[in-house]
């Protein structure tokens, strides 16, 4: 039986729940490529079964915030997920902020175990700072899913190295969580 791994590429192309924007580039673009290769990886291994909630760039979610985000959880609770990867790229006014981190619901969470196989992971590939994993039970993503869930910011749209190396070298992303999440599962 194939782990069913739910890949979620934050935000939506457009309008309601866009991402963040950073270097000329945007946070719902970067993510969306990032989880594509990542599920072409997951999809190349037969103990892997992914489903995106993006299949293709304009695949919008939602007419609002909570539609969006309530989307995303309803598609991978009823495909029967048995863990959910929510896929962003972060922000800050302070511009050197650079690295991925994670968030979990909890630390007692099988999800706090992934995250950090997959912070290493990204850190081996794109040699980004590790910042962490976090306990935030507030995110919806986190809290409304009936599997294991991790929302993981790759790196800082608003860091000109972070947002190139997100830009121009996804792979290496898809490659971090890709072999992180080989890491935990032990495949």
């Amino acid at each position: 039986m194939p782990i069913k791994i739910y890949i979620d590429q934050g935000h939506n192309p457009q309008g309601v729940n866009a991402g963040a924007e950073g270097n000329g580039l945007r946070e719902q673009d970067i993510v969306f490529t990032i989880g594509v290769l990542t599920a072409g990886l997951f999809n190349t291994d037969p103990a892997y079964e992914v489903r995106l909630s993006r299949p293709t760039p304009e695949t919008t979610l939602g007419s609002t915030n909570t539609e969006s985000l309530a989307a995303r959880v309803n598609d991978a609770n009823s495909w029967g997920a048995d863990y959910f990867i929510s896929l962003h790229a972060n922000a800050s006014t302070i511009t050197t902020a650079s690295g991925s981190e994670a968030f979990v619901y909890s630390v007692s969470s099988p999800a706090y175990g992934l995250a950090k196989n997959i912070l290493m992971g990204l850190q081996d590939a794109t040699g980004l700072p590790d910042r962490g994993v976090t306990v935030r039970p507030s995110l919806y993503v986190l809290r409304r899913t009936r599997m294991p869930a991790t929302l993981v910011e790759l790196g800082f749209i608003t860091n000109p190295y972070d947002a190139a190396l997100m830009s121009q070298r996804p792979e290496l992303f898809a490659e971090g969580i890709y072999n992180g999440a080989r890491a935990y599962f032990g495949t």
